[in-house]
């Protein structure tokens, strides 16, 4: 067995060796993490691009076992912005130099909501005189839809699997015909086929997860192609059915440390490509999203829903800054992120560079 030195070294990110990083603690994890922030700053420099985030709706067609918007969950208050309360938002990532923003929501796939997608995509640009990359996280959707969108002006589509683990991900999700892993596979082909820049994520520390179902998941990423990537920490939801922890899960501590191995061990399969510090970082650890910078990620989302919305769009518990106004996140995370080491790239769309070599290719 290669010692972490040696996997390292040569790039041996077989599924043993992933495992094996996966398991580095102390000086090796250490190693892990620093070799990982060297290559980022090689390979896509120390520039950290904002991304703006919309929470759009909370309303949800699907009904994920561990998610807070779930259809099946009325405990939840629904809400839907207005189209202008959306438009304001988008403002004010111009106004404040926010290379880009991304519209999120819950699931939905009716006619309504795919024009009315369209437009507010279409009225955003125009706004910002195309000055605005814009990423949606909206679902699985049909290649119809994902085609509107993409002539609309939408460039980068977000779509987590969840888990390469096609067991695992049925254990995660209903086992109806309308969410299959086989459908989730088949909307990333398609938003890849359609020239989105594709994105895809995992959540680490779900119940019944192995090392083994994330090292597979990295090996997904590299196999797959991918050009961005978010991913964090599962943490429970208390109205849903995974509301307590399992009685072998990982404590979250464990969680946070082992989403920066796989941040680290991504930026080293994968150099070139966009890796986001999410946001559930920050829910277990303050410091959370400015560590995974340090680590190999160098995106970051702001929140810029309207305060009174941002606590209904709580897809787990104890999630950050829900009682802040948009205001108060840039200066904060301004701060934050220098003493991180890293710039932000203001009024850049700070796309991947992976996707940039594929296109040119």
């Amino acid at each position: 067995m290669p010692t972490i030195d040696e996997i390292l070294e040569h790039k041996l990110f077989s599924i043993d060796n992933l495992v094996t990083l996966l398991k580095a603690e102390g000086a090796d994890g250490l190693l892990l993490l620093q070799k990982a922030g060297e290559l980022k700053l090689q390979a896509v420099g120390n520039k950290v691009y904002f991304r703006g985030l919309i929470e759009l709706s909370n309303v949800c067609e699907k009904d994920c076992l561990y998610c807070g918007i779930r259809k099946s969950n009325n405990e939840v208050k629904r809400y839907n912005l207005t189209d202008e309360e959306v438009l304001d938002a988008a403002r004010f990532a111009y106004r404040e130099g926010y290379g880009s923003i991304v519209i999120q929501s819950g699931e939905v796939t009716n006619e309504t909501f795919v024009a009315r997608i369209e437009q507010l995509t279409t009225e955003i640009k125009q706004l910002s005189d195309n000055k605005l990359g814009i990423t949606l996280s909206l679902g699985e959707q049909s290649e119809e839809v994902y085609c509107r969108w993409f002539a609309a002006g939408a460039h980068r589509y977000l779509l987590r699997i969840e888990s390469s683990n096609p067991e695992l991900y049925r254990k995660l999700h209903p086992t109806d015909d309308h969410h299959t892993y086989e459908q989730r596979l088949m909307a990333l082909t398609l938003l890849k086929k359609i020239g989105y820049q594709t994105g895809t994520g995992v959540m680490i520390g779900t119940p019944f997860q192995t090392l083994e179902d994330l090292a597979s998941d990295l090996q997904f990423f590299k196999d797959f192609d991918i050009d961005m990537v978010g991913m964090g920490p599962f943490i429970e939801h208390d109205d849903t059915p995974f509301n307590t922890p399992q009685a072998d899960a990982l404590p979250l501590s464990a969680r946070f440390n082992l989403s920066l191995k796989m941040v680290a061990i991504l930026r080293l399969m994968m150099p070139d490509i966009n890796i986001a510090a999410t946001t559930a970082l920050q829910s277990i650890d303050p410091l959370g999203r400015e560590k995974a910078v340090k680590a190999g990620a160098n995106i970051i989302m702001p929140n810029i829903t309207p305060g009174s919305y941002r606590n209904n769009y709580r897809l787990y518990n104890n999630k950050p800054c829900t009682d802040e106004e948009p205001e108060q996140c840039t200066g904060c995370l301004d701060a934050r992120l220098t003493l991180a080491d890293s710039e932000i790239g203001y009024g850049e769309w700070g796309d991947s560079q992976h996707f940039k070599k594929k296109d040119k290719g």
